[in-house]
């Protein structure tokens, strides 16, 4: 695994290190908290939208890197190529980048508060924070355990959305609330389907992730109940009158869900043919949440 991955020319090693499409994690909780703000108040406070994004993509950057720091100290990313301490050889560097980011994002937010008179948000924020270290950093670790889900759910569904619901409205909504359950579980399945291919290095490290505890084939059965969690809970809202009917257009998002859950279901015990299925996850992640809050807009 190591000798093909370091064939790949660097320029595709360092932009699988820095994850460009990952970022999306980052920007559909602000972009989705901020439309049902939009819906809900007729209002957009621009500024206060711009700098919340920008403050999470920093403090996104912070986890990736921090991430790539830790696992590098249990020597689960021996054989990963493109994890940015091994190209670099300087985890001090990469350590401290990720503290550089953190504390931008973290000023972002504060300037927020500042603003607004209210430090509820950076409450929130550092609470993520907290859970995201909590991740993998040590002593921790409780991404070893098999929780890297649970708490994925939790940072970038009901807290992000939240967050970025009351940092436009200083108020809470129900329909944030049950959006946030569903931009949690897309989220939550792009960290699921990343073991799907690491199953042997994950269990070397001595990490109980869901794939390493169910096995690949179940779950592989499990997916197609994950995703159609979220277009049946979209659905269940709009015959409530929690959501309006635009936000069907979720459904628009259908194809990568449909072919993440036919090329898992196909290749799950095959790590090179499956490792790819994260990214299909992402635009999963991305067009839903896209779609989601462009029906709360319109």
């Amino acid at each position: 695994m190591t000798t093909k991955s370091l064939s790949y020319p660097k320029s595709k090693l360092w932009l699988a290190a820095i994850k460009p499409p990952m970022y999306s994690v980052a920007v559909i909780p602000i972009w989705v908290g901020t439309a049902i703000a939009f819906a809900e108040t007729g209002t957009i406070q621009s500024g206060i939208f711009l700098t919340f994004l920008l403050a999470a993509i920093l403090i996104v950057a912070w986890i990736n890197l921090s991430n790539d720091v830790f696992d590098s100290e249990t020597g689960i990313d021996q054989n990963k190529a493109h994890s940015l301490v091994n190209l670099t050889g300087n985890k001090s560097l990469i350590f401290g980048l990720g503290n550089l980011f953190l504390a931008l994002g973290v000023s972002g937010v504060l300037a927020i508060a500042w603003l607004q008179y209210d430090f509820t948000i950076p409450g929130i924020v550092l609470l993520c924070c907290a859970l995201g270290y909590s991740y993998q950093g040590p002593p921790f670790r409780l991404g070893y355990q098999g929780l890297g889900e649970i708490i994925c759910f939790v940072c970038f569904g009901p807290l992000a959305i939240a967050a970025a619901y009351y940092s436009q409205t200083q108020s809470w909504s129900i329909s944030a609330l049950v959006a946030s359950i569903i931009i949690g579980i897309s989220t939550s399945l792009i960290l699921f389907c990343s073991h799907f291919h690491q199953v042997k290095d994950d269990l070397a490290a001595g990490k109980r992730s869901p794939i390493v505890r169910l096995g690949t084939a179940r779950g592989a059965s499990l997916l197609p109940w994950l995703c159609g969690s979220i277009y049946g809970l979209t659905g269940l809202c709009v015959a409530l009158q929690v959501f309006p009917s635009w936000t069907l257009l979720i459904f628009l998002s259908l194809p990568p869900a449909v072919k993440l859950c036919r090329h898992v279901a196909q290749h799950h015990d095959q790590p090179e043919r499956v490792s790819n299925c994260k990214f299909i996850a992402v635009t999963l992640h991305f067009w839903s949440g896209l779609l989601l809050g462009l029906g709360f807009v319109l």
